[in-house]
């Protein structure tokens, strides 16, 4: 195209031209497709990968777990990888789920198989993201060896697992709960002397449930492709939830199970069920209590009280149960837990006014007052907005949950697991895609894998 005349003289172009130019490129941004998408989520995954082979830098813990790919990742260049992973995969999802709403529609099969390749790969590298696994292994590692990791720290425990905890971590005692302390301890006894070997398990155990947890989505959701493409096959929950190594990933099954079981027929032994799927969640990470009262309520609303109680005794039995193993102090570090303020957080101004003008206590209390109040409003609002016909089984904990991870004072990319499970069994509309947003603006700010972020 030609905007000069002879004399060099430039010539604005004509609208008719412009319209031909700049209209295919709104259209391929507005409606991408599919290979486009695909492609985009493929390199935020290999770019996950990249910073996970390049152990270790500022994203990763501070030594290689696995086999080490690639040299060292200068801290600089490792961060800008890590922010362009996480913004590709986010485009990668959003495009791949626009793609699914005009009617691409892959096989699921192969979806799954895709998926699994890259989880595969990524949970065979070092972590990225968090250094949580090396927590986890530290806190195995003490079970292991016959101690109680409510009491002892990683940095009373010493020697080579206490080195790869963060140092911001190390004096801090097991916020888990007894089913992931036994888990943990399972790959601290394969482990053994070599932490990398721990986290390695741990890595791969984690993959396992994220591909059964796939596997079980497909089965049972009401999109099939669609909870391929927002699970298994998802470039962000591969690089947040497999590449970081996080529990909340068997939160996620077990919560997948008691919805489905929510979602059947009333039967005892449902309820039964569903009561210990939530006892079990619990005793991985107490959080999940939301998941019981969100699947309480809508049987509230209609009278079922024998149906609550059931699930709510089995419940309060399995967490008594599992918990009495270790006695009440396991819940003491829950305790201290409570008032911590993360970034970025809707109280972090609050938190820095209030420590100011009232005192670091009282405005401790007042965050532990107010926020789960701001949670039922903002849960009452994404309820009213979640698509009509969307079973309450599935519209309240996702309301619930979506609403815990953005008013919550300390929330992580990866907690961002639970709302996940049932957005994926029934996607719930343009509030999915602000799910995928949501967990994408937190990891793009908690990604440093225990560092911090450097100046």
């Amino acid at each position: 195209m030609n905007l000069t005349t002879d004399d060099n003289e430039w010539i604005p172009p004509s609208p008719a031209r412009l319209r031909a130019v700049v209209q295919p490129v709104r259209a391929a941004v507005a409606q991408p497709r599919p290979r486009t998408a695909v492609a985009i989520s493929a390199a935020g995954v290999t770019l996950f990968a990249l910073v996970g082979s390049a152990a270790p830098n500022h994203n990763t813990l501070t030594v290689p777990t696995t086999w080490r790919a690639l040299p060292a990742m200068p801290d600089v260049l490792s961060q800008t990888v890590t922010i362009a992973a996480i913004a590709l995969s986010c485009l990668g999802t959003l495009g791949m789920l626009s793609a699914r709403r005009r009617g691409w529609s892959p096989d699921s099969r192969l979806l799954f198989l895709t998926g699994a390749l890259a989880v595969l790969v990524v949970a065979n590298l070092t972590p990225v993201g968090s250094s949580d696994t090396a927590s986890y292994a530290a806190y195995g590692r003490i079970a292991a060896l016959g101690g109680d990791p409510y009491l002892t720290s990683p940095a009373q425990l010493g020697g080579p697992y206490a080195q790869l905890v963060a140092v911001a971590w190390r004096d801090t005692t097991s916020v888990y709960g007894p089913v992931a302390t036994w888990w943990q301890s399972a790959a601290a006894c394969l482990g053994g002397e070599r932490p990398w070997l721990t986290i390695w398990a741990l890595m791969l155990a984690n993959a396992c449930v994220f591909l059964g947890t796939g596997y079980l989505l497909i089965r049972t959701a009401d999109d099939p492709v669609t909870a391929g493409l927002l699970w298994v096959a998802n470039p962000l929950l591969i690089g947040v939830l497999v590449g970081g190594g996080h529990l909340d990933t068997i939160v996620a099954a077990l919560a997948v199970g008691a919805i489905h079981l929510a979602r059947r027929t009333p039967r005892l032994r449902h309820d039964l069920l569903i009561g210990g799927l939530v006892g079990l969640a619990c005793c991985v990470k107490i959080s999940a209590a939301l998941l019981g009262v969100a699947l309480a309520w809508p049987l509230l609303r209609v009278r079922a009280w024998r149906r609550v109680s059931r699930q709510a005794s089995v419940a309060a039995l399995t967490i008594a149960l599992l918990y009495s193993v270790y006695g009440l102090h396991a819940l003491a570090p829950l305790s201290a837990a409570s008032r911590m303020v993360s970034f970025p957080s809707l109280w972090m101004v609050f938190d820095w006014l209030g420590s100011e003008l009232l005192g670091p206590d009282a405005t401790a209390t007042a965050i532990r007052l107010l926020w789960p109040g701001l949670m039922l409003v903002l849960a009452w609002a994404l309820h009213r907005c979640t698509p009509a016909g969307s079973p309450p089984a599935v519209a309240v904990p996702f309301a619930l949950a979506f609403a815990w991870v953005l008013t919550a004072p300390w929330s992580m990319p990866w907690y961002a697991a639970l709302p996940w499970v049932p957005a994926v069994l029934c996607p719930q509309g343009r509030l999915t895609r602000y799910l995928v947003a949501a967990t994408a603006a937190l990891a793009l700010v908690n990604n440093g894998g225990g560092h911090g972020w450097s100046a």
